[in-house]
């Protein structure tokens, strides 16, 4: 009796190791929730390992180290995954990995790391940071298409000449220790001791389900012509200089005198006309026009046919009359034909309102490039917090990577972006999605944070410089991979138009005023280049080392788009 108890005991325990969902339901936020169209989050407690619980591949052997893990061969679908903990404040000072099982071929993939986020948050002060909502995490991973996973996040160690056994304090990063709220250090073999880790470790299982259609016209932003400026007032210069030598010619070719003389017999009726020299001056036949007496130009004269003085029209262009001391021509010859119109396709769309006043003032802009809209890649606008937090300016693009990996196609960046933005609300409890802006790598721009594409949306990228800059993500991991081409383009293009809106040169520097970091301590005013890698503000490898190298020609490409 006591041998199948004992036997029933350690079948439990297996059970309850291997699917902790359906005997460790946990406090509220370890909960499934489902939408028909925006996806759903399925929230997994990441439990103690012990080497008869868990599959051999996931637990630690040697006993209880405080390592946590999970193993869940049989959930619903989902793409992506990312590590949670309860303070947004507190670091994991470990290891973390996952691996997943494919649907349809079943096949598991290697273990696969879960890269640190805690610098690319909302800055330490603002009230996204601060809500009840607001967790910690480690970055998302894209992994596509799964129904099954493990993880194990496995505490660092480090040696200490007594193994007493007692607990080291895990500070987080505004400096408090936060021991209390995470699982003790504990003493392991060999003098060793392994780092508390964060309470509430819970592994995130994303999916970002299917997009509804945009509205009609509502799916991208089309492309917009550079310097949306009105029109000038004055002619083509070309167009009025070209025929300048000629000019002096008419006075001294065609005798005026003979011309008026000749005819006044036969016409004794115009009397009116007799005491005004240039009145009569015309070609013989030719008929002038009602306004040639006050020296407008005549409306039946090709606009090309050269004048020995400026039109009425023109004379406001400061133009000299070839020779002044001849004598006035007749109007016949003075006319230049009609001044040409405006190009009508240099006025400003109506649709621009706002964004081209600014950009027309702005001076130095470029063309706006095509951007996909929040409704484009289907967006759930219910899910994120209402409202909108806006910036005095922008002084600064941070260039991120997403560190999600590569393994994706462009078909499927609607659904990373979706995933990711899912994450970042659900599961990380900020208000929004993180970044303002994120390209693909097509090229694509895809509208990040809601709130208007040029204005300065305050965003959660840049953990202490989130005020007065933006954030532009590229959507993979580029520590050892070359970012595309045409990624790195795009961000020229999208930098160029978006900072010359607000005055600013993509080659040059500016100051930010930090808001506390583990590089710059708050308060701290620090030089940036305008076109900046998120590591030049935190002490971090983001944009990834060939990204960042890759930052200076975004920086000449931007300006040369702008015009400088």
């Amino acid at each position: 009796m006591r041998a199948y108890l004992a036997s029933s005991i350690g079948v439990a325990c297996t059970a309850a190791l291997a699917l902790p969902l359906a005997l460790y339901p946990g406090p509220a936020h370890a909960r499934a929730e489902r939408a028909a169209t925006s996806g759903s989050t399925q929230s997994l407690p990441l439990l103690p390992l012990a080497s008869g619980g868990l599959d051999r591949g996931v637990a630690a052997s040697g006993g209880d180290t405080g390592d946590r893990g999970v193993a869940a061969p049989d959930v619903r679908p989902f793409s992506l995954v990312g590590v949670v903990w309860d303070r947004p404040s507190a670091s994991l000072r470990a290891r973390v990995q996952v691996r997943t099982r494919a649907v349809g071929s079943g096949e598991w993939s290697p273990w696969r790391e879960l890269l640190p986020y805690e610098d690319e948050a909302p800055d330490p002060d603002s009230p996204e940071r601060r809500s009840a909502r607001a967790h910690g995490g480690t970055a998302p991973l894209w992994v596509g298409d799964s129904d099954g996973v493990q993880a194990r996040v496995r505490a660092e160690r480090t040696a200490t000449p007594e193994a007493d056994g007692r607990a080291v304090a895990d500070e987080g990063t505004d400096g408090r220790a936060v021991a209390d709220e995470g699982a003790d250090g504990r003493a392991v073999a060999g003098g060793v001791r392994a780092a508390a880790l964060p309470a509430g470790l819970r592994l995130e299982l994303v999916d970002p389900g299917e997009a509804p259609a945009p509205p009609p016209g509502r799916g991208a932003l089309r492309a917009l012509p550079a310097h949306p400026v009105p029109p000038r007032p004055v002619p083509p210069r070309p167009a009025r200089t070209h025929p300048v030598p000629t000019r002096p010619a008419p006075p001294q070719s065609v005798p005026t005198r003979p011309a008026r003389t000749h005819p006044v017999p036969s016409r004794p009726a115009p009397p009116r006309s007799a005491p005004t020299p240039g009145g009569a001056g015309a070609a013989p036949g030719a008929k002038p026009s009602a306004g040639s007496s006050s020296g407008k130009p005549s409306a039946g004269l090709p606009s090309g046919l050269p004048s020995g003085k400026p039109s009425a029209g023109s004379s406001s262009s400061g133009k000299p009359s070839p020779d002044p001391s001849s004598p006035r021509p007749s109007p016949s010859k003075a006319t230049a034909g009609p001044l040409p119109s405006p190009d009508p396709t240099t006025q400003p769309p109506s649709a621009l309102s706002a964004e081209v006043t600014k950009a027309s003032a702005a001076g130095h802009t470029a063309p706006r490039p095509r951007i996909i809209t929040r409704a484009g890649w289907g967006a759930d606008e219910k899910i994120r917090e209402k409202g909108h937090v806006y910036s005095k300016t922008v002084k600064v693009a941070f260039i991120h990577h997403t560190v999600t990996g590569n393994k994706y196609s462009c078909s499927q960046a609607p659904s990373v972006l979706r995933s990711i933005y899912r994450y970042h609300v659900k599961s990380l409890g900020w208000r929004d999605y993180g970044y303002n802006f994120t390209i693909d790598k097509c090229g694509k721009i895809y509208e990040g944070r809601s709130g208007g594409v040029a204005k300065a949306v305050r965003g959660a990228h840049t953990l202490g410089f989130n005020t007065n800059s933006m954030g532009v993500a590229v959507l993979g991991t580029f520590s050892t991979k070359k970012p595309p081409a045409k990624a790195v383009k795009a961000i020229a293009k999208l930098t160029a138009w978006k900072l010359g809106l607000f005055k600013r040169n993509p080659r040059g520097t500016t100051h930010l005023v930090s808001g506390g970091g583990n590089k710059y301590k708050k308060g701290a005013s620090v030089k940036l280049h305008v076109i900046a890698g998120h590591r030049d503000g935190f002490a971090t490898e983001c944009p990834g080392k060939r990204l960042y190298k890759k930052l200076g020609s975004v920086r000449k490409t931007a300006a040369r788009l702008q015009g400088r």
